[in-house]
């Protein structure tokens, strides 16, 4: 079996590179006294015949009887750190160096001191030893850059902790935290659902667990997610759709499997989730993939992979969803994200547009931060951002969440060292929460809508294809699939933009819907059912994305994504004839209403006769003011009576 599918996660929480110890070549004790020689000779003796803790009670005598030696101090660092008792090896190190003298054959200890002291957020003693390292190192010791790289951090650190960013993420409560290790946590865009790994025991494999909200806003118990997703093999960092309906996750050494770690794809159809696939080698390499994190519509993947060709030794890529249901060939993010460091454990906001990720390749508090990034034109993303203190640490941050609608963050962190527990590896890892600051927020705030997809007629649940089109720009920014049981579906609705939402089933006709959150007002989620009308003789739909300016009939450039549909929906359905109806309020003489209505109606009529649509399969109509769908007695009502509709014939 393999170590841990996220054995890079909790990597994380130790040191990182060390070179060796100098503290073994410095065998000279600055002292005349035979008692104290003795003693270090003994200890020196002990250590040469592995006996390290006994030379280390040797070493404390020595540091008892002559408190004021330091190469006694240095020795037992070195065999505490040998032992991985870094808090005791920090400070033997710390307060033996400073008892000696600027010495060019301790070049390394100052390193290791230097070291020892970030991993434990002392910064001020990290950036003095990094200054003795630096000036003492032989011409071309090859830990010197690194050595500069930390001095930046250590500079950064210390202004960024006297200019905290929010305040400090607290541990969830049970029933979470109950595991040894859990990190991971991925929610669904209503905040219904939490999807996250966790290792029971120290021998246990990774699995994936969920747990639901409750009510007042708390967690219900987790448990695992499915036995379909959960094997005997290691699965852990889920990312779940926004609708909670697609999951990917990472799992290692399966039987045909591309590579030592490979991303598979499950999804959800009623309560039930279907065996894992695969995605196959457009996704996956033959060397270790993890760390997906899904967009909200479940067809973009970003994810993590020590694939060659990359900047680095981990990199972040991305891969999408193609029509014919096949992943695109994965492509490396690069610069500005991706760095000669380690690029870690992505997560895509469910807006779409911002982008977190861990580096240790960008100036932060010395091992791996996170950042993020904000999506520009042509697809390209904007310099990282450090998210600042108390979200980055001294210690290597993980895996990070930030709900749809920027309000609550979740993270994971590494519990402080146990009495008694040497190695930092062992440590507990658990899951924290916090209130996101400003500055840390996704671009866009997202909100969503979800309902059910009936036939009109029967009122039974159906599968239908549910898309959203930004307006300004005529892209399809998301697009889902109800469930075919029970119909429902969720899309994620950003703030600040005109959306048409279409939804769409195999003979019946679309659905048109419109969301304007272009001035940003009230933006909370919606429940939202949605009735298909059967593609026969006689009905008709409300086309609510076509707009015109009050008084005129000239189609208004944001129109071109409702008729482009319509386009798309008679060349599908080629033995369609349509009515296009043009519909008013009462404002205004009868005759110029019917005017009006004629002239929106034959306008809609037009393009699509411009746009290949026979003209023997149209006809259109003004009906002014004489059908309303509602009373002319107030501005909303008025809206909803100045509409085109589509009728079949």
């Amino acid at each position: 079996m393999r170590p841990l599918l996220q054995l890079p996660l909790l990597l994380l929480f130790g040191l990182g590179i060390l070179p060796p110890t100098a503290a073994t070549a410095q065998n000279k004790l600055s002292s005349t006294n035979t008692k104290a020689k003795s003693l270090y000779d003994k200890a020196q003796s002990q250590a040469r015949d592995r006996q390290f803790e006994k030379a280390i009670e040797t070493l404390t005598v020595l540091n008892q009887k002559f408190p004021s030696l330091g190469e006694p101090y240095v020795m037992k660092g070195s065999l505490l750190k040998a032992m991985g008792e870094n808090r005791g090896a920090f400070e033997a190190y710390r307060d033996g160096l400073t008892k000696l003298p600027l010495d060019p054959a301790r070049s390394l200890d100052y390193y290791t001191l230097a070291d020892l002291a970030m991993s434990f957020g002392d910064y001020p003693t990290a950036g003095d030893n990094y200054k003795r390292f630096i000036k003492t190192a032989p011409k071309g010791q090859r830990f010197v850059f690194r050595a500069q790289r930390q001095l930046l951090n250590c500079e950064f650190a210390v202004k960024a902790m006297a200019s905290p960013v929010g305040i400090e993420p607290t541990r969830l409560t049970e029933p979470m935290n109950t595991f040894r290790y859990q990190y991971f946590p991925a929610l669904t865009a209503d905040n219904r659902f939490l999807v996250y790994t966790a290792r029971p025991t120290v021998q246990s494999n990774e699995d994936l667990f969920i747990a639901k909200q409750n009510k007042d806003g708390s967690l219900g118990n987790p448990v695992s997610i499915s036995p379909a997703i959960n094997t005997s093999y290691n699965e852990g960092a889920g990312s779940i759709s926004g609708d909670g309906k697609t999951l990917v996750f990472a799992s290692c050494d399966r039987p045909n499997a591309v590579g030592n770690c490979d991303l598979y794809i499950s999804r959800r159809t009623g309560n039930a989730w279907s065996k894992p696939q695969n995605l196959g080698r457009n996704v996956n390499s033959v060397e270790w993939d993890s760390q997906p994190t899904l967009s909200a519509d479940g067809r973009t993947l970003y994810f993590t992979s020590t694939r060659r060709g990359g900047k680095g030794q981990e990199d972040l890529y991305v891969t999408t969803l193609q029509d014919d249901g096949t992943w695109s060939l994965a492509r490396n993010l690069g610069e500005p994200v991706n760095t000669p460091g380690k690029d870690m454990a992505p997560f895509i906001h469910a807006s779409g547009t911002t982008l977190y990720y861990v580096t240790d390749g960008l100036v932060g508090m010395g091992g791996l931060d996170v950042f993020r990034c904000e999506l520009q034109a042509g697809n390209k993303w904007s310099d990282p951002q450090n998210l600042g203190y108390p979200l980055n640490t001294f210690e290597n941050e993980a895996s990070l969440f930030i709900s749809s609608d920027n309000r609550r963050g979740f993270c994971s962190r590494s519990r402080a060292p146990e009495v008694g527990v040497k190695a930092e590896r062992d440590r507990p890892v658990e899951l924290f929460a916090f209130e996101v600051p400003q500055p840390v927020k996704a671009r866009e705030t997202s909100t969503y809508t979800q309902g059910r997809v009936f036939d009109a007629i029967t009122k039974k649940p159906i599968k239908a294809d549910v898309q959203l089109f930004d307006l300004l720009t005529d892209e399809l920014t998301q697009y889902v699939t109800s469930d075919s049981e029970d119909g429902d579906y969720t899309v994620v609705l950003n703030e600040g933009r005109q959306y048409a939402m279409y939804a769409v089933a195999d003979k019946y006709l679309m659905k048109s819907l419109s969301f304007d959150y272009s001035d940003k007002r009230a933006f909370d989620p919606l429940t939202l059912d949605i009735y298909l009308e059967p593609l026969r003789a006689g009905r008709s739909i409300v086309l609510n994305n076509l707009f015109f300016d009050t008084n005129q009939f000239d189609l208004k450039p944001t129109s071109r994504t409702e008729l482009n549909r319509l386009i798309q929906f008679m060349r599908q359905y080629q033995d369609v004839q349509v009515e296009v109806s043009g519909h008013t309020d009462d404002v205004g003489a009868d005759a110029d209403n019917i005017t009006l209505s004629q002239n929106r109606a034959r306008a809609v009529y037009n393009y699509l006769i411009e746009h290949g649509v026979k003209a023997t399969r149209l006809r259109y109509k003004g009906y002014g003011e004489t059908k309303p769908l509602a009373p002319n007695d107030s501005e909303a009502h008025r809206q909803q009576n100045r509409r085109i509709e589509l009728k079949i014939l």
